[in-house]
C-alpha cells in the first residue's frame, strides 16, 4: 500500500544501552529523561505480583483480562463490557483506526499532537486533517484549539483524536472546553480522548472524561499503565466506551494481546494508592525544579500538567540533544512535531533533574 510505504515510523526515545554502546559510556551513569517514564518505577505490590506470575509463563494469559477489567470497573465506576484492553494504549489507538477509519474516511487531530495519530491514520489509508493549535492569544500556546478542530470536521470524518493532556506540549483542554466540544460534535464522529497522563494532572478544571460515557455514545477514552503506574516495559493500556463500541474494538483485537504478567501487575498497581501518590509528589517537585532552572537561564518553556516539560532552547534542538548525549543525558528532540528549537524533558528524580540541568549548562 502506498500509504504504508510513505509512512514515517514512530521514533522512540533512545535506549540507555544504545547510548552506552555507541559512545562507550557507563550505562549506570546515563540519565534518561526521554520517554516520560515514572522515575520511581512500578509499585512494590506490582513487582511482587510480577514475581509470583513467573510461575504461569508457560500458560496463555486470560484473553479477556477478567480480573483487571473487574478492578478497573470498580475503580472507575464503569461496566466490564465497556473496557477494551490493549498492549499499551497505542494498541488501542491502532484498533480504533482499524475499526473506524480507512480509505475515503478522514480523522482530525491538532497540530503538535501525539505522533501516533498520524501514523495510525496513514497506515489504514485514511486522510489526516490537522487543526492549527492555539497561538497564545485565545488559549495556551501550542494547545488544542477546539474551535479549529471542530472546523476541520468534514463529511467523511469518522474519528477525532484529542490528547488531554497533550504530548509533547503538556497543555490540556478544560472541562468546559471539552464538554462544549463533545456537545457540538456530530454523533457519527468518534471522539477519542487520549488520557495517557490522566493520573498526573492536578488542575481543578481538568475533566475526567470517563464520567461522560453515558452522555456521549460516540466517546472513547484511552488510558495507560505506562506512565504514572510505571509499567511501560510491560505494555498495557485500555479504552473505555459504550458497550457497542467496545464490542467492535474487541472484534479486531488480537487474541492474547496483553501478556499475563502485565495483566497481573496492572491489577496490583491500580490498588496501590500510596505509590501513585508518591509518584505524583515527586513529579510535582521535579516540575518546579525544572521550571525554576529554565527561568533562571532565561529559557521559555510550555507550562505542562504531565510528567514532562518542553523547553525552547533558542537554537537547533537536535544539536543540543546530540551534545547532551555526549554528556550522558538523553532527552527528546521534537523537530518531528514542527518544533525544531524545543526539547522535551521527562521529570525524573531530583538528582536526575539536576544532572540534566548541569549538562545543559555545559553544552549551552
Amino acid at each position: 500500500m502506498p500509504a504504508v510505504l510513505d509512512l514515517m515510523p514512530y521514533q522512540p526515545g533512545k535506549p540507555i544501552e544504545s547510548l552506552a554502546r555507541e559512545l562507550g559510556l557507563d550505562a549506570g551513569k546515563i540519565v534518561k529523561l526521554a520517554s516520560n517514564e515514572n522515575p520511581l518505577g512500578p509499585s512494590p505490590k506490582a513487582l511482587a505480583t510480577m514475581q509470583a506470575s513467573l510461575q504461569e509463563v508457560a500458560r496463555y494469559p486470560d484473553g479477556n483480562g477478567y480480573l483487571l477489567k473487574q478492578k478497573l470497573a470498580e475503580k472507575l465506576n464503569v461496566a466490564m463490557d465497556q473496557i477494551t484492553l490493549g498492549n499499551g494504549s497505542n494498541d488501542v489507538l491502532d484498533l480504533i483506526a482499524r475499526v473506524f477509519l480507512g480509505p475515503g474516511r478522514s480523522a482530525v487531530f491538532s497540530q503538535y499532537a501525539f505522533a501516533v495519530y498520524p501514523i495510525s491514520v496513514q497506515a489504514v489509508g485514511a486522510e489526516a486533517r490537522i487543526a492549527p493549535a492555539h497561538d497564545g492569544r485565545r488559549g495556551p500556546a501550542y494547545g488544542h484549539d477546539m474551535t479549529a478542530m471542530l472546523d476541520q470536521v468534514a463529511e467523511n470524518t469518522t474519528v477525532i483524536f484529542i490528547a488531554n493532556p497533550n504530548n509533547p506540549t503538556g497543555t490540556y483542554v478544560t472541562q468546559t472546553e471539552l464538554g462544549n466540544f463533545l456537545q457540538a460534535l456530530p454523533e457519527r464522529v468518534i471522539a477519542v480522548v487520549d488520557e495517557a497522563y490522566f493520573e498526573y494532572v492536578e488542575r481543578g478544571d481538568y475533566p475526567d472524561s470517563c464520567q461522560w460515557l453515558s452522555r456521549f455514545p460516540n466517546l472513547i477514552v484511552t488510558r495507560t499503565f505506562s506512565k504514572a503506574y510505571g509499567l511501560a516495559g510491560l505494555r498495557i493500556g485500555y479504552a473505555l466506551s459504550n458497550p457497542q463500541l467496545a464490542d467492535l474494538l474487541n472484534r479486531v483485537r488480537q487474541p492474547f494481546n496483553v501478556n499475563g504478567m502485565a495483566l497481573a501487575a496492572a491489577a496490583a498497581a491500580i490498588e496501590d494508592d500510596d505509590h501513585l501518590r508518591a509518584s505524583r509528589n515527586i513529579n510535582r517537585e521535579g516540575m518546579v525544579q525544572l521550571e525554576e532552572a529554565f527561568e533562571r537561564r532565561g529559557l521559555n518553556y510550555i507550562p505542562s500538567v504531565g510528567n514532562f516539560i518542553t523547553v525552547d532552547i533558542g537554537r537547533d534542538g537536535d544539536l543540543i540533544f546530540q551534545a547532551l548525549l555526549r554528556e550522558g543525558v538523553i532527552v527528546r528532540p521534537v523537530a518531528n512535531y514542527g518544533m525544531p528549537r524545543h526539547l522535551r524533558v521527562s521529570v525524573g528524580t531530583r538528582a536526575e533533574n539536576q544532572t540534566f540541568i548541569d549538562a545543559l549548562d555545559c553544552v549551552l
